[in-house]
């Protein structure tokens, strides 16, 4: 395995060259570009991180491969080789690997086991797949990548707990609703805050969303980006709040007012035009947008910001001590990973040295059956024959331990040729 990770920190970067060492619409023809240095290629941008992931050609000195890698990302973005160096991370094989292993798993993220960068992650090797970056020997190297942070994410609690606002607000509704799809959102107000908290719940397939916007011109940005093929999204003025609140089994609410929006006697109405079904509250606001007594009420789950930021500290403690465990877990996953890959090209030096030694072996016979053609003697012919390759098919495996034992590894030859010997010992299938 030559791998190599070639990432920009972001942590030092100042947000300029953030924004121009990013990669976007421009990822087809970086790509494409990389496929001449490299065997293998993934691109990985997303806001908050900027990574390479390359496998290296036969024979290619990871150093060298390096020194390319920085000159074609400073060309490729109109910048300075010697300008961006200080700002760019780089790992090889094992370090690559398990850094490698770390994102997809949400360990290196800003928030501490975050999903969203392994569907990123995901994205972006389909993209590199469906350009043709992405050998076979890369192809095997993601499959384990992804399969061990499958394993690390389902043993460990790293990414069980939410640690955001819209996270524990998907959660929250997960808990209270069986199938969330069938429910209808209600936004009061389209500010940031209710916007990502939105964007999270939209995401669990919602049919129908209504945004009550004070100025309902304004909220048509936040109603494009939820707006799907699918799922049907509408805009009210504030003024029509008691009307919609009959609908919404889930409502969040931010809107910046120094007054409460909804109020007790405004719930219990919508309460018993719905039957009592359940809905809840979502209080993202300072001062509150909802009357605290309205958590009073059956059937009515209400939630301050106050609730949810606890909930959330208390998680992200918890994502803490299971991230100890999840280091360790991936600690050994990559070591498994990096055995499937040994076994793998060993394999294929296997299969190498078979096929050489059956090219020899039919030269020598047919040399052989020529001879006896000829009219030569059957009995010596057959002892030259046997003679040939046995000095033929043992020079391989001989010269091997000679080159062990003087290495002074004289527990492994000893093992080699232990393991060489008894694979001549009668067994149950010899006769």
């Amino acid at each position: 395995m030559q791998l190599l990770v070639l990432g920009l920190n972001h942590k030092i970067a100042p947000v300029a060259m953030r924004e121009r060492l990013a990669f976007g619409s421009d990822i087809p023809i970086a790509l494409q570009s990389l496929g001449a240095l490299s065997a293998g290629a993934v691109i990985l941008s997303t806001c908050n991180r900027t990574e390479l992931y390359i496998l290296a050609k036969p024979n290619q000195a990871l150093d060298d491969l390096s020194e390319q890698l920085l000159h074609w990302l400073a060309k490729f973005k109109g910048l300075n080789g010697e300008e961006i160096r200080p700002h760019l991370y780089i790992y090889e094989n094992n370090l690559a690997l398990t850094h490698w292993v770390r994102v997809a798993s949400g360990l290196d993220s800003m928030i501490l086991g975050e999903p969203q960068i392994l569907g990123q992650m995901k994205q972006a090797v389909n993209q590199a797949q469906r350009l043709g970056t992405v050998n076979n020997q890369l192809s095997f190297i993601i499959q384990q990548v992804f399969a061990a942070t499958k394993q690390v994410r389902s043993e460990t609690k790293v990414g069980s707990q939410a640690v955001s606002l819209g996270f524990a607000s998907a959660k929250l509704v997960t808990q209270i609703f069986n199938k969330p799809h069938n429910s209808t959102l209600l936004v009061v107000a389209s500010g940031e805050m209710n916007r990502l908290v939105a964007t999270h719940l939209a995401g669990l397939g919602i049919k129908k969303i209504i945004i009550c916007n004070r100025t309902p011109a304004h909220a048509k940005t936040l109603a494009n980006e939820l707006r799907t093929a699918d799922r049907l999204v509408e805009i009210v003025g504030l003024e029509r709040l008691a009307e919609v609140l009959i609908q919404a089994d889930i409502t969040t609410s931010c809107s910046g007012s120094l007054h409460a929006l909804i109020d007790k006697n405004m719930v219990n109405h919508a309460l018993k035009i719905r039957r009592h079904q359940p809905m809840l509250m979502i209080d993202l606001a300072v001062p509150r947008d909802i009357e605290p007594s309205v958590g009073d009420l059956d059937d009515v789950y209400l939630y301050s910001i106050d609730d949810l930021q606890h909930v959330i500290a208390g998680n992200l403690k918890q994502r803490r001590q299971a991230a100890v465990e999840a280091e360790l877990l991936v600690s050994q996953q990559v070591a498994s990973i990096e055995r499937k890959l040994l076994a793998k090209e060993i394999g294929q030096e296997i299969k190498h040295y078979r096929q050489q030694s059956k090219q020899q072996a039919d030269t020598l016979l047919t040399q052989t059956l020529e001879r006896l053609a000829m009219g030569e003697n059957p009995a010596e012919l057959m002892a030259e024959l046997t003679h040939k390759l046995t000095q033929t098919l043992t020079h391989a495996p001989t010269k091997m331990l000679k080159a062990v034992a003087s290495e002074q590894s004289s527990d492994t030859a000893n093992f080699v040729a232990q393991q060489l010997t008894q694979a001549f010992r009668p067994n149950k299938f010899q006769r």
